[in-house]
């Protein structure tokens, strides 16, 4: 691997289905056959297969790039805007629907599944930046599901080309593509490793693993077993190691729904940044066991959102959401005492793009601002309260009397004030707009003031 290499994204290669958990309890049956009634407590929505893959990758490196198959339908649609957040997307086109896999759970137990969609990667030409994405990845995460993308010609041609330099994860199909020759590392579950070979391959996972690398071509393959421990075979020592898995408290009440996605989007991590096989394996066995441990899929939240203290922090946030291809909106001010006339600017100010980010006024510029007393509220406190909204992705914080000079570097699409001002009440306009942006004013509810809640408050204390 090239040291240049190492510096580059984590690239993500395979099917992107919809995951949806219908979670509930079942405490009787149906009256009229014998079957649980479950009583439906929420639904989870999220993306799986690569666009898990995806989403857990981003939690351990900066940059991600997701090449994948996304269909032209609402499911389709739908797991592009789960994304985009997670990572740069570069789409293939899909012949048919959505995959979607709908898990119906209650008690924490699954009481039966649904699949829908009949979707497959089209393998006509490779959309322009592919190639670019490929050649200057970092470490390379195929995640095949078994719906064509690994098995794209082109994609298969530049994988072969770059195994040499960059390092590469294959998770396997049982359905899917055979992986390309030279890959670094393959990671098969004991039950697909099994499917992969016959009953004379022999039946011991370390002898499998040790065919199965021959088979493949590749460096490495380690079989998954669950909670017992990873069988790994190194081609060039033609040696196999067990590799022990850290013991978790009841493993039968935990739901495993992704581990094998968090495991091989690990160990491409753990190759990224140049660690030894063996300890790639450790990390990656940690990173699934607590993955498991603290809930699977259930524990992944939305999108990571920062509270940026310095400009630095913000306009990375922003120049990220614009490498993946979002528009991101800007709006600003005290946000002292939250109210509802708060609360509908944001919400404004969010549905005119994909990223909102809050340029709030520090403590000592809203004193000078509104003089002393001011603000009741902290600027820790009023950011960590506004990033509890839906609507609002980020918040930086700055000092200066006027946003100018963060806005300078932030480089929004849009900056969102309320249409109690004019244009020529905002000097930071010029700047939004010599950077191409445009100035919107949202609507203000009527009647909210924090100025008089304040004083409100004071005159009954």
């Amino acid at each position: 691997m090239t040291a240049a290499a190492s510096r580059g994204p984590l690239v993500v290669i395979g099917d992107v289905l919809l995951d949806v958990d219908i979670n509930g309890s079942a405490e009787r049956l149906c009256p009229d056959a014998p079957v649980p009634v479950v009583d439906v407590r929420d639904q989870l929505r999220r993306p799986g297969g690569a666009g898990l893959a995806a989403v857990l990758a981003a939690d351990l490196a900066e940059e991600i790039v997701l090449i994948s198959a996304f269909g032209d339908d609402a499911q389709g649609h739908e797991l592009r805007e789960m994304l985009w957040p997670y990572a740069a997307i570069h789409s293939l086109s899909l012949r048919g629907t959505t995959v979607a896999k709908t898990r119906v759970r209650a008690g924490g137990q699954s009481i039966v599944r649904f699949d829908s969609g009949d979707g497959t990667a089209d393998h006509r030409e490779l959309p322009s930046g592919v190639a670019e994405a490929i050649n200057s990845a970092g470490a390379i995460l195929v995640a095949d599901y078994g719906l064509g993308v690994s098995g794209h010609p082109e994609i298969r041609r530049l994988l072969e080309r770059v195994a040499p330099d960059v390092p590469i994860v294959w998770d396997p199909h049982p359905r899917g593509s055979v992986p390309t020759a030279g890959v670094t590392l393959v990671t098969p579950n004991d039950a697909e490793a099994a499917r992969f070979t016959t009953e004379s391959d022999s039946t011991d996972d370390g002898m499998r693993a040790a065919h199965l690398a021959r088979a493949w071509r590749a460096a490495h393959v380690v079989i998954t077993r669950g909670s017992r421990s990873a069988q790994l075979h190194s081609t060039d020592s033609d040696t196999t190691v067990a590799v022990d898995v850290p013991r978790i408290a009841a493993p039968g009440s935990h739901d495993t729904c992704g581990a094998g996605d968090c495991f091989a989007t690990a160990a491409a991590e753990g190759l990224r940044r140049g660690m030894p096989i063996d300890d790639c394996i450790r990390f990656a066995i940690g990173r699934a066991t607590e993955y498991v441990h603290t809930g699977g899929v259930a524990s992944i939240a939305r999108p990571p959102r920062t509270v940026a203290s310095v400009d630095r922090d913000a306009v990375e946030f922003a120049a990220r959401v614009r490498r993946r291809g979002g528009r991101v909106v800007a709006t600003g001010g005290c946000f002292d005492l939250l109210h509802p006339g708060h609360v509908s600017l944001l919400r404004y100010a969010r549905q005119l793009g994909d990223a909102l980010v809050v340029c709030l006024n520090s403590d000592d510029s809203v004193r000078r601002a509104k003089g002393e007393g001011r603000p009741v509220v902290s600027h820790t406190d009023r950011a960590h309260i506004l990033l509890e909204l839906e609507s609002v992705d980020a918040v930086a914080i700055f000092d200066e009397a006027t946003p100018t000079a963060i806005l300078d570097r932030l480089r929004p699409a849009i900056w969102v004030k309320g249409s109690d001002y004019t244009e020529q009440d905002l000097p930071e306009a010029a700047t939004v707009r010599q950077h191409g942006g445009e100035v919107h004013f949202a609507p203000v509810l009527p009647g909210y003031s924090t100025t008089r809640l304040v004083a409100a408050a004071r005159s009954i204390a």
